[in-house]
């Protein structure tokens, strides 16, 4: 045998010839060789798994023959694997935010709301209220031009996408997490999804939340849905929230009326909001708003949504000029406080609701009737005081109603609403005065009242108007004695004649003889609330006027009057919506409070009123019939004038109140005169206001059915409340009517015969009741006086 050490297969193989354990002279048992072979990944009874694992075992064995350096390069088999095994965590983190982030509640800023207030027309705007300057709108009143606009400018592909853009999300997170500022390319829908239902927060939470809520958005809400809520909840700058507040803000017009350009301009805004206001902006950022605007227009060709030509022909509208959102200063905020105070009181919608904001409330008020009202306070009044401290505590309060609507078209609060909160319009302190009288005859009328001694009350009947007499027929125990203005004796005179002169001896009997409770039940009847601070029937100062319902309050029961006795009580709002869904309001109510004849009999007596020697002669200049009263209370506390014509009825009222203490003061000293009488300042506001608000309206006569009969002469044997035949000696005889005047209206005889009073106080069988009649004494003959404008002045109670 060979003795080469390397052995016939070359070195490693043993000596030739030497004692090889696998050669022929050790044979293996065929069972262990078999084992062998299987362990080793081959024989015959290998198997596939076997073999497997034995190339795998033989890898590792190779890669850790391998330098450290290279085995730490991963083998193409163990990137795959890495990337497969990172796909799948990626798919089942993507599984679990999908099933776990659930679309929120919208956020609380991008639901709030301003309330927007409208005048009558329904598209003046009165003010506001709300902390966010924003009225949503749904889609149908948001022009498709700028729906369209949107696109071009945000998400070209918003009508196909599903709602996010991978790309565009990861972009922006990767500039949030480096620093590298804020950074867009979000969806319409995303965008959506940041301004209702998340936060404007930068953060990678906030970007992966608003990934997942927009593919649900846009899975559960169509289109038009997210375009709406996109547009309502997008800033615009000029601090208008939404697109109805932009195009306000931008153009002062609806968003349905947006034209392509003034779309293209809003939407091109939605970059850059401030930046892009043409109004404040620099030159620089004028031309980045054009270009951004000419890119809008140009997306708005690329989609088909413009022509071409007409794209060429478009230039760059014009808006208006930035100003302060229309809010509650002036007198805005005393007319939205009556128009709240009327939803509230009416139970339309409660305090909460109207809190939440969203509301579009048109009220009644007629913005011409209001900035005249305004100016004539101005003009016949604030102008006229004196520049001194005390001036400055002299108000006024006023209200205008249409009185056969019951509309409240114009009413004065206050100086300025941002100045002074309280709203003077519907303040219930301030003593009415002599106005009440009329409701004094009027309850006369209706009940068929008698004097002391049993006469019927009539315009016609006469009253002792001696000044301080006692008052009679009141329950024991209780004494009331008025004085007249400046204690002045009046002698025998008729209630026409009383009411002329605001005699107070008159009509403190008069309310008696009526019956207190039958004058506080007329009052209420003509439209003043039953809780009437100090319109009790168990005060015989009733009748003259110490009850203190509010300026609207008593131009809406002087309009009863006006409406022949039919009410309907003041309003203020006649149109209510939010989102576009209107709210139902209730309807006008018309009650008969007192008879026809009645309330055109206290018409005919208070047109004497306004007349060349009546208290309201200032009144005249008006130029048109009219009727009304003045008033003022003890102290010269307050003064009035409520008057009107067939179309119209204002009440005017003055007072003068500590701004610290809020002690009620004399007008006449806070004023720097003697004394304002009602047929002073009220009047000459009263006068101003109507003769502009009822400019170009023609000049109507009063309709009035009156139809009483002269029987109030007093019986022979008089009593306390019985005038003699003659005026007491020692008084003052009535002044003469005037020409114009007719005498019958004032006064049907200077000596009440005999015969008359004779003949009982009852109505004569031919007295021309209306069949509503109730069986007031209703007048007859007192008839319509003719107009004359004054040419002197005289009266001024």
């Amino acid at each position: 045998m060979s003795s080469d050490p390397k052995g016939p297969q070359g070195e490693g193989w043993g000596p030739a010839g030497g004692d090889d354990p696998d050669g022929p002279a050790h044979p293996m048992d065929p069972d262990t060789l078999e084992a062998e072979d299987r362990a080793q990944g081959g024989g015959m009874g290998a198997g596939f798994l076997d073999r497997r694992r034995a190339k795998k075992q033989a890898r590792k064995a190779a890669r850790k023959a391998k330098p450290w350096w290279r085995r730490a390069i991963p083998t193409w088999r163990m990137a795959v694997g890495g990337l497969a095994g990172l796909l799948l965590l990626l798919v089942g983190a993507f599984v679990v935010m999908y099933m776990t982030v659930q679309v929120p509640d919208p956020n609380a800023a991008a639901t709030a709301q301003s309330n927007v207030y409208y005048y009558a027309d329904g598209k003046t705007e009165l003010g506001r209220t709300g902390e966010t300057n924003r009225i949503s709108v749904p889609i149908d009143q948001i022009a498709l031009n700028m729906q369209h606009a949107a696109v071009s400018a945000e998400d070209r592909t918003f009508y196909t996408n599903q709602g996010v853009s991978i790309r565009g999300t990861v972009r922006a997170a990767w500039q949030t997490v480096t620093g590298n500022g804020l950074q867009g390319g979000s969806t319409i829908t995303q965008q959506y999804v940041k301004n209702y239902y998340l936060t404007q927060d930068q953060t990678v939470t906030r970007k992966v939340k608003e990934f997942f809520i927009s593919l649900k958005v846009d899975q559960t809400e169509s289109k038009n849905d997210i375009m709406a809520g996109y547009l309502n909840t997008s800033y615009f700058g000029r601090n208008a929230y939404g697109i109805q507040a932009a195009a306000q803000a931008y153009y002062g017009i609806n968003a349905a009326q947006l034209d392509v350009p003034q779309s293209a301009y809003l939407a091109a805004l939605l970059q850059a909001p401030s930046a892009y206001d043409v109004g404040t902006a620099t030159t620089a950022g004028k031309a980045a708003a054009v270009a951004r605007w000419n890119y809008v227009l140009d997306g708005m060709v690329k989609l088909g949504w413009v022509s071409q030509s007409d794209r060429n022909a478009m230039t760059f509208p014009k808006t208006k000029a930035p100003g302060a959102t229309p809010g509650v200063s002036g007198q805005a905020g005393y007319l939205i406080d009556i128009a709240d105070q009327y939803l509230n009181d009416n139970d339309i919608i409660t305090a909460a609701q109207l809190n939440a904001g969203g509301w579009k409330i048109t009220t009644t008020f007629v913005k011409q009737n209001q900035d005249l009202l305004v100016a004539a306070v101005k003009k016949e009044f604030t102008d006229q005081l004196p520049n001194t401290a005390k001036a400055k505590d002299v108000r006024a309060a006023a209200g205008s109603v249409d009185p056969t609507t019951g509309k409240l078209v114009a009413a004065y609060g206050g100086p300025d609403y941002a100045t002074q909160q309280f709203n003077d319009a519907t303040r219930t302190d301030i003593q009415v005065g002599s106005t009440f009288k009329a409701f004094d005859l009027a309850a006369g009328l209706q009940n068929n009242a008698k004097t002391q001694d049993g006469r019927a009350i009539t315009p016609y009947t006469y009253y002792d108007g001696t000044s301080g007499r006692s008052v009679q027929g009141l329950p024991s125990g209780q004494h009331y004695a008025p004085p007249n203005e400046d204690d002045q004796d009046y002698g025998e005179i008729t209630l026409t004649y009383a009411m002329k002169k605001s005699v107070n001896s008159v009509y403190a009997q008069e309310a008696v003889d009526a019956g207190l409770d039958n004058v506080r039940k007329t009052a209420i009847a003509a439209g003043l609330p039953a809780d009437t601070p100090d319109m009790s029937a168990s005060n015989p100062a009733l009748a003259l006027g110490v009850a203190t319902p509010s300026a609207v309050e008593m131009a809406g029961a002087y309009a009863t009057i006006d409406n022949h006795g039919e009410q309907i009580t003041p309003w203020s709002v006649q149109a209510l919506s939010r989102n576009g869904t209107n709210r139902a309001l209730p309807a006008h109510q018309t009650t008969v409070a007192f008879d026809r004849t009645t309330a055109d009999a206290v018409t005919s007596v208070l047109e004497g009123v306004v007349s060349p020697t009546g208290t309201g002669y200032v009144a005249l200049d008006l130029n048109r019939p009219a009727a009304g009263k003045t008033g003022t209370t003890d102290d010269n506390k307050s003064a009035w004038f409520i008057g009107y014509t067939p179309q119209l009825v204002t009440s005017v009222g003055l007072f003068a109140e500590d701004s610290t203490t809020h002690a009620r003061l004399s007008l006449g000293d806070a004023a720097g005169v003697t004394r304002v009488n009602g047929g002073s300042f009220p009047a000459q506001i009263w006068t101003d206001y109507m003769t502009s608000a009822l400019q170009g309206q023609p000049v109507q006569q009063f309709d009035l059915n009156t139809s009483i009969v002269d029987n109030s002469s007093p019986a022979a044997s008089a009593s306390a409340t019985a005038p003699a035949t003659t005026p007491a000696a020692g008084s003052t005889a009535p002044v003469a009517p005037a020409s114009t005047t007719p005498a019958a209206s004032l006064s049907p005889s200077t000596a009440p015969s005999t015969a008359a009073s004779s003949s009982g106080s009852s109505p004569s069988a031919s007295t021309g009741t209306s069949s509503s009649s109730t069986g007031g004494a209703t007048p007859s003959g007192i008839s319509l006086p003719s107009f004359a404008t004054a040419s002197t002045r005289a009266g001024n109670q």
